[in-house]
């Protein structure tokens, strides 16, 4: 198992490239020739201040906007022109800042909404191999109720969604995006919202989620987190990649104090 901050093995190929991504809005560089790769294994932060393009990065590397020129690699595929939902299915699965679960359904369903691959799907399946279809949703509850439990969640697992507050709505995120049995999990801004109790569940929920060999792609403010979780940050201005290294490293590069305090756009 890694320590905290240690970085994977250099020698391992990438799960993730991104090859000179550029994104234009009219005349407007939101990303401007920024490559990098993500490690198996790794926790990659990626950091900036507002308006640095990093939520433009993210919505790239997810599917849900598409580059201006450059390629996006996952597993040694191009999946440039992929929508987000091929992608989910090939392991690359993403949190949002500020979640947005079906608030009328229970935590249980919301959380088996996100199950990929079911055979209850076909219409066909349902007549035709009915056994098949009953144990895949037998397992499927199953499976939704322990990540429940691993998130701390189970005493609500029938509850309304609508009940939960903004540090429980990232707790179900989690546990959503890990029913679709991700390689690769974005996460955008996990801190944001959420108390400080809370916000030490998510911390270690991830560590142990990496620890299984997952891999994560992080945005977020809170540096103290990044620190903590990251082996290597990104950081980004003016849509461009402006240095990266270890979180000590970042966090003493004159370039990154100017553009935090300089107010780099």
């Amino acid at each position: 198992m890694m320590t905290p901050n240690s970085s994977p093995s250099g020698s391992a190929s990438p799960v993730l490239e991104v090859r000179n991504i550029v994104k234009r809005y009219g005349g407007l560089s939101a990303v401007d020739n920024v490559s990098f790769s993500l490690r198996q294994g790794e926790i990659l932060g990626l950091i900036g201040p507002n308006g640095a393009g990093k939520t433009t990065m993210f919505d790239l590397v997810a599917g849900s906007a598409q580059p201006t020129a450059g390629q996006i690699m996952l597993g040694g595929r191009d999946v440039s022109a992929e929508p987000a939902h091929a992608r989910i299915t090939n392991g690359l699965g993403r949190t949002f800042q500020i979640p947005k679960p079906f608030p009328e359904l229970s935590l249980l369903d919301n959380v088996l909404l996100a199950r990929q691959g079911q055979a209850g799907e076909s219409l066909f399946a349902n007549f035709l191999r009915p056994g098949q279809v009953a144990a895949q949703e037998r397992a499927a509850r199953e499976k939704a109720k322990e990540l429940l439990d691993f998130v701390l969640l189970s005493r609500l697992t029938h509850e309304p969604a609508r009940v939960l507050s903004g540090g429980q709505r990232k707790l179900l995120e989690l546990a959503r995006v890990l029913m679709a049995d991700p390689a690769i999990i974005l996460l955008d801004e996990p801190a944001a919202g959420v108390n400080a109790s809370l916000l030490e569940v998510i911390i270690e929920r991830i560590k142990e989620i990496n620890a299984r060999g997952i891999t994560f792609l992080l945005i977020e403010h809170n540096i103290d987190m990044v620190s903590r979780l990251c082996h290597r940050v990104l950081v980004m201005a003016s849509g461009q990649l402006l240095c990266e290294g270890t979180p000590d490293e970042v966090a003493r590069d004159p370039r990154v104090i100017e553009a935090y305090l300089g107010g780099a756009a």
